[in-house]
């Protein structure tokens, strides 16, 4: 990702996109005599283009037999998409040319833009993207390979590129921020994936990965979209494009690169450690229904699987095989996705119990050996009968050799697959990546291909929680705090001095969002210490109060379970020591005493602002053990109580909220309004504060109650 980027909100609509990706009518500027030249490779490329195609060249009369115009404003017609394959120098005059004819779309190959960094280079960049936009003409580009719509035949770029042929009803659509990576996800055509565009972007100064993801998703030839995604200035148009394609029920599978976390070694709390950007992302594209894969080789795959499942008919899958341990594999690969493998039903057990011999296994997965294999018939009895099974929604096989002997099987599973509405997922298991059997594999409706049993399983598994959104539908959960509490919270901050409240204030804050606080008993002296621990009860806790320390804990300024009135004392001398040593002295606000809270489950939740996203919250288990765990889950806030509670259920610990080896069950919908409550003061304070935390907030079976709090504050945004 390069140069300047759009500006806009939103992603263009289709119809503003369709003169560049659909366009009736393209000119090249730049044509040459010299074959390997950017303009006379991409009228190579247009030779199957079903629109009127015209090359501009003013010292020829005519180049490689058709004629050639002097400049755009010469054209017979105002073109729809003009590709400018000139040196950087002469680009601004062509865009300018392109402006005044009417143009509907600019793509500009050359080079040597905001990609440089160089000042007069951005500022060229920036004249190209004001001639554009003042004219409502797209503009892709500057450095960019360009795109392809194989629908149409318009190959607009120079880059070699695989030849056209038929599209599927599962053709997959390739959008990429990376040129060269783009095309090289294309090659699947190769080997059997039906491919309906490539769409790169360049320095994406004015149509960006939005803008062609968005288009798609209306595209009647595009089935699902396959993403390559680096990141955005604003990552909301990612999502609103995203939204379109849920909209129109096109899944859109996403692989991000550049997933560092700089940003996080500047963080002040717990929070801001564990919240980077690529979790953002990761929160985002959930919440949007992105199927997101971890592998630069699981994007191709995942999509043309999405292309041709549909939705899932039942959670069930069946697994068969004649190797065992190819068997043995898919189990385990489906125990790590939470994947079930249910035994068949009375109907298909029978079916399998007449073919299989006695050294096989009529279980599921079933190793159904090579006599069954072997033999069409009994193979299309087994197939036939497992995908009839109500159990199953799709199969999942191992293709163990690339022969043809192999090969012939592949159309037992697709008529089973067929007769039952349900895909076959032929897993790949040589090393002859390119064998027979793959491009039949790729090529059938009814047949996915993976390269991996690990990838399989995941992409069956993003099926599944792709689908349980769909049928979950749009929430309809409103705000669960008092809306006054938003007035209250920043009256309350407006009178705090410093960038960071203490932990009597944060909690003061907090409890104005209806979030359980321990009691707090501000003291002054050992005294007053030891009348308030007689008040609430032994033990207790005493804590320094300072809005310079965050971490009161590592500082010394935290003493847990004080049993008598002479342990009161000691601590409260502890810590005024601790802080008389303290260099410079902070500003000490003096001694709080609280009442000891029972052990529990403890649960850190926190929240920052992300310059991107805006407030994202974050759940965890451990307290002060959550970043050694890194047993978090994170969102964009706010969250509503079905999305909090399914956070705290993917965490990994989750079944100590259940009650782990005997102890009491936390109340989980009760906690999970409490970080719904959290999440809405994030929002609600987005504007003035930079991060927020609970740790710990403690969860017995009958309480749970904030222990500890943070808000650190932040300038106006």
């Amino acid at each position: 990702m390069t140069g300047i980027e759009s500006s806009r909100r939103s992603p263009y609509a289709c119809e503003e996109m369709r003169r560049l990706v659909a366009p009736e009518s393209v000119a090249v500027v730049g044509v040459s005599e010299r074959p390997n030249a950017f303009g006379s490779r991409t009228v190579a490329n247009l030779k199957a283009f079903d629109g009127r195609l015209y090359q501009i060249n003013a010292k020829h009369a005519e180049l490689a037999g058709q004629p050639c115009y002097p400049t755009v404003a010469d054209l017979p017609e105002t073109p729809d998409c003009v590709v400018i394959a000139t040196p950087r120098e002469a680009v601004e005059p062509v865009v300018r040319e392109c402006a005044a004819k009417g143009v509907g779309a600019v793509l500009v190959l050359a080079a040597g833009f905001a990609e440089t960094g160089k000042p007069e280079h951005v500022a060229h960049q920036r004249r190209l993207v004001e001639i554009a936009r003042g004219a409502n003409m797209r503009l892709v580009g500057p450095n960019t390979i360009g795109l392809v719509n194989y629908a149409r035949g318009a190959g607009l770029t120079f880059s070699a590129m695989p030849e056209r042929r038929p599209l599927a009803p599962h053709a997959i659509g390739i959008v990429s921020q990376s040129g060269s990576l783009g095309f090289s996800l294309a090659q699947g055509i190769e080997r059997g994936v039906s491919v309906s565009h490539v769409l790169t972007a360049g320095n994406s100064c004015d149509v960006d990965v939005a803008d062609y993801v968005a288009y798609l998703a209306q595209d009647p030839h595009c089935r699902a979209i396959a993403c390559l995604f680096e990141g955005m200035a604003d990552p909301g148009r990612m999502l609103r494009a995203a939204a379109l394609a849920w909209e129109a029920d096109k899944p859109l599978v996403l692989y991000k690169i550049a997933t560092g976390q700089e940003g996080a070694r500047a963080a002040l709390s717990h929070t801001g450690s564990l919240a980077g950007s690529d979790a953002a992302y990761a929160a985002g594209f959930a919440r949007a229904g992105v199927i997101q894969v971890d592998k630069l080789e699981a994007l191709v795959e995942a999509a043309a699987f999405f292309a041709k499942a549909g939705a899932p008919r039942a959670q069930g899958v069946a697994v068969i095989a004649t190797s065992g341990g190819a068997t043995i594999i898919a189990a385990d690969k489906a125990e790590a996705h939470g994947v079930a493998l249910p035994q068949p039903g009375p109907e298909a057990a029978a079916v399998l119990a007449a073919q299989v011999p006695e050294y096989g296994s009529t279980r599921n997965p079933c190793d159904v050996t090579a006599q069954v294999i072997g033999s069409a018939d009994s193979l299309a009895a087994c197939a036939g009968a497992l995908l009839a099974d109500p159990l199953y929604g799709v199969m999942v096989t191992s293709h163990a050799y690339a022969y043809d002997s192999a090969t012939v099987r592949l159309p037992v599973f697709s008529r089973a697959a067929a007769a039952n509405a349900k895909l076959v997922c032929n897993v790949w298991a040589p090393e002859w990546l390119g064998g027979p059997g793959a491009r039949e594999t790729e090529s059938d409706p009814h047949l996915a291909l993976f390269h991996s049993m690990d990838r399989c399983f995941a992409a069956i598994a993003a099926w599944h929680r792709r689908d349980a959104l769909r049928r979950a539908g749009p929430t309809a959960e409103g705000r669960i705090s008092d809306p006054a509490a938003k007035e209250r919270m920043a009256t309350l901050l407006a009178q705090t001095g410093g960038s960071s409240l203490t932990e009597r204030e944060a909690k003061g804050v907090m409890a104005h969002y209806g979030i359980p606080v321990v009691e707090d008993r501000p003291v002054g002296s050992a005294a007053e210490a030891r009348g308030a621990a007689k008040a609430l009860g032994f033990p207790v806790v005493l804590k320094g109060e300072s809005p310079d320390i965050l971490h009161k804990t590592e500082a010394g300024l935290v003493k847990l379970n004080v049993a008598s009135a002479a342990e009161v004392e000691r601590a409260y001398a502890e810590i005024l020591a601790a802080v008389d040593a303290m260099t410079p002295r902070p500003n000490f606000r003096g001694v709080v005493v609280q009442p000891m809270v029972p052990r529990g489950v403890e649960v850190m939740v926190g929240a920052r602002h992300d310059a991107q996203f805006g407030p994202l919250i974050v759940v965890g288990l451990g307290g002060v053990l959550v970043e050694i765990l890194r047993d978090t889950a994170l969102a964009l806030a706010p969250v509503g109580r079905a999305e909090a509670e399914a956070m705290l259920r993917d965490l990994k610990g989750a079944a100590l909220l259940d009650g782990f080896r005997g102890a009491p069950a936390v109340d989980v919908s009760r906690l999970a309004e409490i970080v719904c409550r959290f999440s809405e003061l994030a929002a609600d304070a987005d504007d003035v504060v930079a991060e927020m935390e609970i740790n710990p907030l403690i969860c017995t079976a009958d309480r749970i109650v904030a222990a500890d709090a943070l808000i650190v504050k932040g300038g106006p945004r």
